[in-house]
């Protein structure tokens, strides 16, 4: 049972030995169909289920069922058919549990004295109350430098570069400074009530960044999240950027906005590509304002996965020059602590304009000459602008991974801080505020 259910991933494990595959999300008829292909059978002299899978996994560990004493098989034979009959979700579990079983000095009294003195002694045993940690061994940080001027600054060496985790120092063991590196982009569209004034520049927002990602090239993928009152993927990873532009083309805005539960899917529920998180890195591109009044999950609960997912979250923000939803500190802190940026095409469309709003005509007081299309222009200028900087960030950034030293793990906290300083003057670094260590 795996979480690994890319393309061929069947094919590939059952090349290698192993009887049967079973992907992410597990449906328990599937896990009942395995269970009674290679379970099947009455109880009787050959035992019952539990006795059989003592037998398969004793002949998986190489010699663990001569181990078991016959009152400890007997235990162990009743626990596990019970467990079948209960839909057998701790399988798992169980076999994990026989081996740590088969391993204890206490339990193999009643082997022979040769496999007795092969057996550690308790002085290299670990504690009973010690926890298991899955740590983290490799962290991978993407890095945007830009000057004073928010120009991308693309020729630093790795030299150039120092990180930190909780203010110590670490030693960069890879860098990468390639342009067009290989990426999974989603695009997450809001479709709340919210969007309908600017509908149409919104969508041409993202029909060309769309484009500008996704030129068809097998190492760049993506794929479209559409959100209002509830979240749906409404195309799935795909190299080809058509069918996400088709579905922009076709999809119309209204009711709530569950932004929170769109990230949530985009890490949990699409077609993954080989190699994530690595190569390719993983991209999320928020078109919308920020709001949130329909999700599940809370703001703290995506951070945290996104974190732990490696994701890198940028935003377009779809709010207009002088209004305002009460959320617009969300897409902000959403692409901080992941290490993105949020473009506000919409709020700079006059910004270079001068005496803005003391433009007196017949027409009234606007601020480009009402049937010339100039504010259509200063739009499309400013949208085309905002696509530039995103994807521009997205394909220049720094690659940087080191592994975090014994005494940072053996701190124990549960979320470690990063910082990563460039021995420049006048230049901004961007970078992901942190990770998680551990398994939750």
């Amino acid at each position: 049972m795996t979480a690994q259910a890319i393309d061929g991933s069947r094919e590939r494990c059952l090349e290698h030995g192993m009887d049967d595959f079973i992907a992410k999300p597990v449906k328990l008829e599937d896990l009942r169909r395995a269970l009674d292909v290679w379970l099947r059978g009455e109880r009787g002299n050959s035992g019952g289920s539990g006795e059989r899978c003592l037998k398969r996994v004793a002949r998986l560990k190489g010699g663990l069922q001569p181990r078991l004493a016959a009152p400890q098989r007997a235990v162990w034979a009743i626990i596990l058919d019970e467990m079948f009959r209960g839909g057998v979700l701790c399988i798992l579990t169980s076999a994990l549990c026989l081996a740590g079983f088969a391993q204890d000095p206490a339990s193999t009294k009643a082997s022979s004295p040769e496999s007795s003195s092969k057996e550690p002694s308790s002085k290299d045993s670990s504690p009973k109350d010690a926890s298991i940690k899955v740590q983290v061994n490799d962290v991978i940080v993407p890095v945007t430098v830009t000057d004073a001027k928010g120009r991308f600054v693309t020729n630093l060496e790795q030299q150039d570069f120092q990180i930190f985790d909780q203010g110590k120092e670490q030693s960069i063991r890879y860098f990468n400074r390639e342009r067009n590196q290989p990426v999974v982009v989603g695009f997450l569209m809001d479709l709340s009530n919210n969007s309908k004034s600017q509908w149409k520049s919104y969508q041409t927002a993202a029909e060309e960044l769309v484009y500008t990602l996704l030129p068809g090239d097998k190492k760049y993928s993506g794929y479209l999240i559409g959100y209002s009152t509830e979240a749906e993927v409404m195309v799935n990873t795909t190299s080809d950027p058509e069918p996400i532009v088709d579905k922009l083309r076709k999809i119309k805005p209204g009711g709530g906005s569950a932004l929170f539960d769109a990230i949530y899917m985009s890490c949990t529920s699409r077609k993954l590509v080989q190699g994530e998180p690595t190569e390719p890195r993983r991209v999320i591109v928020v078109i919308g304002d920020g709001h949130d009044n329909s999700s599940k999950k809370t703001m703290e609960e995506i951070l945290e996965l996104a974190q732990r997912n490696e994701v890198t979250i940028f935003g377009i923000s779809t709010t207009a020059y002088g209004f305002q939803t009460g959320s617009e500190g969300v897409l902000e802190r959403l692409a901080e602590e992941t290490g993105g940026r949020v473009e506000y095409p919409l709020q700079n469309v006059n910004k270079d304009v001068s005496g803005y709003l003391q433009i007196p005509s017949d027409e009234g007081n606007y601020v480009y000459k009402v049937g010339t299309g100039g504010y259509a222009s200063a739009l499309s200028n400013a949208i085309f602008h905002a696509i530039g900087n995103i994807a521009g960030e997205v394909t220049t950034q720094y690659i940087l991974h080191y592994t975090p030293d014994a005494a940072a793990l053996d701190s124990g906290r549960q979320f470690r801080e990063i910082n990563v300083k460039v021995n420049l003057p006048d230049v901004k670094v961007r970078a992901r505020k942190g990770y998680y260590p551990f398994a939750p």
